[in-house]
């Protein structure tokens, strides 16, 4: 494949250790996350933990400011638990670009012998030929697998987020609701 099909290994290594990366992370905080929500009274160092904090931290506020505080927390964990998975999805793009790339640039080298040698040694053009089937196979190899584990993580991700604003939309009623027992 040449310098593009080492380029496109080289991405489908880098892809396999984000997602081997993130799926270690994210199963790590989810695990943290769940022992958390059993002990919602003690808050620890984990994102549902720090958001716990900024409800423990604001008893006497209104519903309205604790909501903001609550959102604004969320928001702070968000990048963390995103974290590289839009490089992963810039990788699934590239990959079988560039193994376009290589395709192309095979084609133009099995043109370029046929201009200088004529069709007569067939051993001329294989190289070309080789070169621009091995890049389009390993974009494609690339690119497939690291679309399927990109959703994975971004599910693992999506579902993390999901639970932290659960626990906030309950913080939040569960204000709301002494704030109208303590008024009626």
């Amino acid at each position: 494949g040449g310098v593009v099909g080492y380029v496109i290994i080289g991405l489908g290594v880098l892809a396999l250790l984000i997602v081997l990366e993130r799926l270690v992370t994210l199963t790590l905080t989810s695990t943290r996350v769940r022992m958390q929500a059993r002990k919602l009274d003690q808050p620890g160092n984990n994102p549902l933990g720090r958001v716990l904090k900024v409800y423990h931290d604001n008893p006497a506020t209104d519903v309205e400011t604790l909501e903001l505080k609550l959102s604004e927390a969320i928001l702070r964990e968000t990048p963390k638990i995103n974290r590289l998975l839009m490089f992963l999805k810039i990788i699934a793009v590239v990959a079988p670009l560039l193994g376009l790339l290589g395709t192309v640039t095979g084609m133009i080298i099995t043109f370029q012998a046929i201009t200088l040698f004529g069709t007569g040694d067939p051993k001329l053009m294989a190289g070309g030929i080789s070169q621009a089937l091995v890049t389009t196979v390993l974009g494609l190899c690339v690119a497939i697998p690291t679309v399927l584990m990109h959703t994975l993580v971004t599910s693992r991700a999506r579902r993390l987020n999901q639970v932290l604003e659960e626990q906030a939309a309950g913080m939040i009623a569960v204000q709301s609701e002494a704030r109208h027992r303590a008024d009626g």
